[in-house]
């Protein structure tokens, strides 16, 4: 794969980006030692070209799955197809499929920005700040196609996740689903998905929305030594997949739960008309003082 990495810098952590792989983040890692604090993408991980194998990717115009074939929007039905070698239905919108390009780049910010004409014509553009340890992305979507559309957004970060990896999240009730992966019903979150005070991940697969969320979660990672805490605005629901027996999970902050332009309300969607913008601001602070633990635990 050929692709050109963007690096910014502070005092505590380095961060990579790639923008041709739509947008994506490879890499965020501590200047001290080299832990990672996103999901560490290898050289193999970077050949495929897919942005599901970084650390972290934007979602737009929508976030995960869209069921029925499509959805409508105030001039019509917009059928969508399937953009995904690996899920039946279209999945996280077609921003992240996109090459971006950087817009400007100083030493702590980079601008990324793409113009895409599917399913509608919009504008996407993320800023990244690095400061002092703490990350700071800002996704703004512009709806630039004649007519009003159904928008939504959301971010997919992957986190290592490692036998001792804690979780704070708190969320009042859970959207349960089907086979298909598309939501039945809400639900009070289960005792083993409660992560109203901080405590270890479950074992079992979880690939969940959760709503009543207060877009603060905290990520402690004491083998690795240090704890993330971070804060969401525009985003009222969060995902968490964490698949049994792999090295990542994630926690991704959405403005809309899944499937939501076919549930009553379309709860999280903004109709935009041309011109008009939504955005979602992510930011996650690294603090280094966790004691690392000296074992020879491995990654699950």
């Amino acid at each position: 794969m050929s692709s050109t990495f963007l690096e910014l810098r502070d005092q505590l952590t380095l961060l990579t980006l790639a923008p041709s792989v739509g947008g994506s983040i490879v890499n965020w890692t501590v200047r001290a030692n080299g832990q990672p604090l996103l999901r560490p993408s290898d050289q193999q991980a970077i050949n495929t070209g897919l942005p599901g194998k970084l650390g972290c990717y934007p979602l737009a115009p929508w976030s995960n799955r869209i069921g029925d074939g499509g959805f409508a929007n105030p001039d019509g039905w917009l059928a969508l197809a399937p953009n995904s070698l690996t899920d039946p239905l279209p999945i996280h919108g077609s921003a992240w499929q996109q090459a971006w390009q950087v817009v400007s780049q100083s030493a702590h910010e980079v601008v990324l920005a793409v113009e895409c004409d599917t399913p509608f014509a919009y504008r996407a553009e993320q800023r990244f700040r690095l400061n002092d340890g703490e990350l700071s992305i800002a996704l703004r979507v512009t709806h630039l196609a004649e007519h009003a559309a159904w928008h939504g957004l959301g971010l997919h970060p992957y986190f290592p996740r490692r036998a001792g990896t804690r979780l704070q999240a708190k969320a009042s009730q859970v959207w349960m689903s089907d086979a298909s992966k598309l939501p039945t019903g809400l639900a009070p979150v289960p005792e083993a998905w409660d992560f109203q005070t901080i405590k270890r991940l479950p074992e079992g697969l979880v690939d969940n929305g959760f709503c009543q969320w207060d877009g603060h979660c905290r990520i402690e990672q004491p083998e690795l030594g240090y704890a993330l805490d971070c804060q969401a605005s525009g985003a009222d629901y969060f995902l968490l997949y964490c698949p049994p027996g792999l090295g990542f999970f994630c926690v991704e902050p959405v403005s809309h739960p899944v499937n939501a332009h076919h549930l009553p309300g379309r709860p999280g969607l903004t109709l935009l008309e041309p011109g008009q913008s939504t955005h979602l601001d992510f930011t996650l602070k690294y603090t280094p003082h966790l004691p690392a633990i000296a074992s020879d635990t491995k990654p699950l």
